[in-house]
Formats: structure tokens, sequence, C-alpha cells
């Protein structure tokens, strides 16, 4: 089983992700370097995912497990201007409270995965970030004291997003 951070940048698909427990891929990804089915899933939002990025940061927030191969979608997901075009099941396992989770920055000199402090944020500008072993148990370590289930904390996270499909 390997591990991906899965990168989400904004509300509304976070919303979706977390309500539908499915995730969808941008056109134009290649598949390397996505889950695959049996894959554990970290669930990390941008500082800017909720619109304030000087508030925010960006945080592991929950944990899921792959339950599906990432596939072509009959119809692509579309959240204002971005076409998702493939995506995969997820079966979400935990929430931390909105807006709390493990900061991502402060364990950035801990990580294998940023072989350079100052830049680590470019290898963030991707929907998935493949990562190795001793990373991902130190990122699951620190989140899963946090975590509760999702049918507790959907709520929050789903409160004031305008994407609904009735779920």
């Amino acid at each position: 089983m390997a591990t991906h951070l899965v990168i989400i940048s904004d509300r509304e698909p976070l919303a979706w992700v977390l309500r539908t427990q499915r995730m969808a891929f941008p056109a134009g990804r290649a598949a390397t370097g996505l889950p695959t089915e049996g894959d554990q899933a970290l669930l990390y939002t941008t500082r800017g995912c909720y619109r304030n990025p000087t508030r925010d940061r960006g945080r592991v927030m929950g944990l899921a497990l792959v339950t599906s191969p990432v596939e072509t979608l009959p119809e692509p997901v579309v959240f204002g201007e971005r076409r998702f075009t493939s995506g995969c099941a997820l079966r979400v396992e935990g929430l931390a409270p909105v807006r709390e989770g493990v900061v991502l920055a402060d364990l950035v000199p801990r990580l294998e995965v940023f072989p350079d402090e100052r830049s680590w944020s470019v290898r963030m500008r991707r929907a998935a970030l493949p990562l190795p072993p001793t990373d991902a148990e130190l990122l699951t370590r620190e989140l899963k004291p946090l975590l509760g289930p999702r049918s507790e904390r959907l709520a929050d996270y789903t409160r004031g997003t305008e994407w609904h499909d009735g779920t």
C-alpha cells in the first residue's frame, strides 16, 4: 500500500470529495503519481482552500482509503473553469475538525518528500503527491489523534458551499 498526499485547493471541491467520497483529477494530468486502488490518501487543504490564505494554513485534515482505480469519468466534474476528467472512489475514514489538522509547513524539515525546505511548496502544485513510507508514517501518526468520524464532521465541511448533488 502506498500513501499519497491528495491536494485540495478550494472549499467547493473539498465539500464534493467529502460528500461523495470520490476524488477527481484535472484534465491533462498523467496517471503517473496518482493513487491506485488500495492506497491510503492523506487529504490536504491548501492555505487558500477556504479563500482566506492570510488566516488559514495548509493542513493534512483527513484520512481515506482509495477503493477503486483512477478511471476516465463518463461526465467531467466541473468547478468554475476547471474540468476534472478522471477519478476514483474513496472511503473517508476520518476528518479533523474544520480548519484543524496537521500543519504541513511545520513538518517540512522532517519530510523526505521535500528535499529543499525553501522550495517545498513547488512540489504541491499537483493533484496528488506520492509519499515515502517514513513520511506517510509521520503524517499519519500526527493526524490520527485529531480524527473523528466523517458522519460527525461532514456538515461542518459542507456548510456554505454552493455545490449540491442531493447526497
